[in-house]
């Protein structure tokens, strides 16, 4: 039975989570380091430390086979995939594939904005050649999807959408997206709806398919999912119970 361990700092790792269970069956463990939400406005010295915290006590707690960085910012702040440890960048390269107007937005957290890394990715990727990357910082709608408004309060979470993306998208031409954080694609049906003319990528199923081409022989007969948090468990089980997960959550200290 393969096992695979998925983190980040709270819900952003569902996404990738379901992405798995689509095309796989793994005993997956995830961990939802509310302790240390958000990701995105943190130092890049205090991510690097809570990042590799995470992994050796997950590597301590489960001896999982792979460990799936399930967020942007410090897989594009820190260079630490590996051949047991998969983390998630802007599918851009695919994003470049299919924009037909040569302008791609990214929309990415605070941090993932400031640091060096996304734009050594642009350049290692040779991404900037006739294309143009607008990079949008959208940490206000990861707090949207973590504070559940994007259940309960759609029409604020439009509002909000309206108010960070609206003055860019009607002055250039873009007709691609990035979704640059595991969070977002929560807001895709309103994202869509609100902008039906441009193309939203989330990149779940990329890394779903990096993935499996490690572990396609060693498949697990079902899917099994274990869920923790470093944070108030009832406040977290309350978040999933609200998006149709009722899998108990366990506490875990980091």
């Amino acid at each position: 039975m393969t096992k695979i361990a998925v983190f980040d700092s709270g819900l952003g790792s569902l996404s990738i989570i379901q992405a798995m269970q689509n095309l796989f069956k793994s005993e997956i463990i995830y961990f939802a380091d509310q302790q240390n939400y958000p990701y995105g406005k943190k130092s890049q010295t205090q991510l690097h430390k809570v990042i590799i915290k995470s992994i050796k006590l997950l590597q301590e707690q489960f001896s999982p086979d792979i460990i799936v960085i399930a967020s942007n910012t410090p897989s594009l702040m820190f260079d630490l995939s590996s051949r047991k440890i998969i983390d998630v960048k802007p599918p851009l390269v695919y994003a470049k594939k299919i924009s037909k107007s040569k302008q791609i937005a990214i929309l990415a957290t605070e941090n993932a904005i400031k640091s060096k890394g996304l734009n050594k990715y642009l350049k290692k990727n040779n991404l900037l050649k006739s294309f143009k990357f607008f990079i949008i910082n959208t940490s206000e709608l990861v707090e949207l999807v973590e504070s559940g408004k994007f259940i309960t309060d759609k029409r604020y979470c439009k509002k909000i959408i309206k108010k960070i993306l609206d003055q860019t998208l009607s002055k250039y031409s873009i007709d691609t997206i990035t979704l640059s954080s595991t969070h977002l694609p929560f807001l895709k049906p309103l994202l869509e709806k609100e902008y039906s003319k441009i193309e939203f990528i989330d990149p779940a199923n990329i890394v779903a398919n990096r993935i499996f081409l490690k572990i396609k022989n060693k498949q697990s007969k079902r899917n099994s999912l274990k869920i923790f948090t470093s944070g108030n468990t009832k406040k977290f089980q309350n978040k999933l119970n609200k998006i149709g997960i009722k899998n108990k959550v366990n506490f875990l200290s980091v």
